[in-house]
């Protein structure tokens, strides 16, 4: 009985946020919850879980097998595949979160990209910042968690692991591979 009721709460759930003109490429794989908030112009692929309190912008493309859960998601925003977007989210309007990227408790901000194979979390990005794949923030040293602020135009190159606490200053360029700790 409680699996026809979830079931039957997700058909009505999925038939709302169509009427709203949510785009959904294989609705019957979507999953909501009641708290979800949904903009204007968004397109959600097959497989993707929209766990409690996430709110979507206009214009956003959340792309097959993506999680979120408790995030707010601005306007021009694209996500995935295989995006990962955990609690204490914000990402702000034009920035891309690409495949196999996981993002706690973090700000990402206006037209920044993190597009592959990145972990991302307890940070502050500015805006216009270019994430280089399997690049990691280093949060937690066993006792307690740190953050990692990003500022403005930075690109990070790919493999990088920036150990917090740490500031990346304007403008800076981390090469690939580097271990950076101040």
């Amino acid at each position: 009985m409680k699996q026809f009721n979830l079931q039957k709460l997700q058909n009505k759930l999925r038939n709302k946020f169509i009427k709203l003109g949510v785009k959904m490429l294989g609705p019957e794989t979507i999953y909501f919850s009641e708290d979800t908030k949904i903009g204007k112009n968004v397109t959600i692929e097959p497989y993707v879980v929209i766990g409690e309190k996430v709110k979507i912008g206009n214009n956003v493309f959340i792309k097959s097998f993506s999680h979120l859960e408790n995030c707010k998601i601005e306007n021009k925003v694209d996500i995935g595949p295989y995006a990962r977007i955990r609690p204490g989210v914000i990402l702000k309007e034009g920035s891309k979160i690409g495949n196999f990227v996981e993002i706690k408790k973090s700000i990402i901000g206006k037209n920044s990209k993190i597009n592959h194979l990145s972990y991302i979390g307890d940070s502050d990005i500015g805006k216009s910042v270019n994430i280089g794949a399997g690049t990691i923030t280093c949060n937690y040293d066993g006792v307690r968690k740190s953050k990692t602020r990003i500022k403005d135009k930075v690109f990070v190159g790919s493999n990088s692991s920036l150990v917090a606490p740490l500031t990346i200053e304007d403008g800076s360029v981390v090469g690939a591979g580097s271990v950076i700790t101040k």
